[in-house]
């Protein structure tokens, strides 16, 4: 940026930052300790100038901004600290999606897509005998706020407002089909009519909800959802690690495009996987 196209970024970011700041002229020159005449020069609309660096600094302070945001190098009027805040927050995360922070987020995200990393099978996926196998640790009545809310974002789904992709690893399914690892005791039936479930939600909401398989010995992913392109969750366990930040959400973006893209099983051909591993085990 050439130094006239600077001032006149100063000018204006300076002018607007004043004026929300309810801060005048005179109050400026006072807080900066420099001549009122200094910082009309400053504001001048045929002539903008630029300042030096310390009273740059002494101006960003006063009005609560960031230098670099004044001198046009960066489009977070933010002090540094408080764009770490604005950026990234932690949120309590509930036994399931029965937070009532994750429906607001998926409002939130209402025509945009949500691409979502699960830590198991999917919760808003999941049938109600499954969540009782779930919930048979912890206090039963979380049971019924947790199914109501799944409800809720089935729901949400259904009504197309936003379209859901969701990168599982493959070995989730295998599984959940097989009885092993984290579904180990599950009785057959019960693991059988989850799978058949999703199976049948993939069919009958394409293309608003696609699942892609990817081979977790070739590609990993924690936990994450990307709600559209302002937001960026990831689950650490008993937080939500909660993004707003442009540049880390495209980055969370470009993450899960490179699941999708490593997929082993396409969307289109998941409900026919599915099947096959549920008859495999019969």
């Amino acid at each position: 940026m050439d130094k006239r196209k600077r001032a006149t970024l100063f000018r204006e970011r300076l002018s607007d930052a004043m004026a929300l700041k309810g801060v005048t002229k005179s109050a400026l020159s006072r807080a900066t300790q420099v001549d009122r005449s200094t910082i009309g020069q400053l504001l001048n609309v045929d002539q903008p100038r630029l300042p030096n660096a310390q009273l740059a600094a002494e101006a960003a302070n006063v009005l609560g901004v960031s230098t670099d945001w004044l001198l046009g190098l960066t489009n977070r009027p933010e002090t540094p600290g408080n764009i770490v805040a604005a950026a990234l927050s932690l949120s309590p995360a509930e036994r399931s999606s029965a937070d009532a922070q994750l429906l607001e987020w998926h409002h939130e995200s209402a025509g945009y897509k949500v691409r979502h990393v699960p830590a198991t099978l999917p919760d808003m996926l999941k049938t109600k005998q499954m969540l009782e196998w779930e919930y048979a640790s912890v206090r039963a009545r979380q049971l019924p706020q947790a199914y109501d809310a799944l409800q809720d974002q089935m729901e949400w789904v259904s009504s197309g407002v936003s379209d859901y992709e969701i990168a599982l690893p493959i070995h989730e399914i295998e599984a959940c089909a097989a009885g092993t690892a984290y579904y180990e005791g599950v009785g057959k039936d019960l693991r059988h009519a989850q799978l058949n479930f999703i199976a049948d939600q993939c069919d009958e909401l394409f293309p608003r909800l696609r699942i892609f398989l990817f081979d977790a010995h070739r590609v990993f992913s924690s936990p994450v959802t990307v709600f559209g392109p302002n937001l960026a969750v990831i689950y650490v366990g008993q937080f939500y690690l909660a993004f707003r930040e442009v540049e880390r959400v495209k980055s969370l973006s470009s993450h899960f495009d490179w699941l999708v893209r490593e997929a082993v099983v396409d969307a289109r051909g998941v409900s026919a996987h599915i099947r096959g591993l549920i008859e495999a085990q019969s």
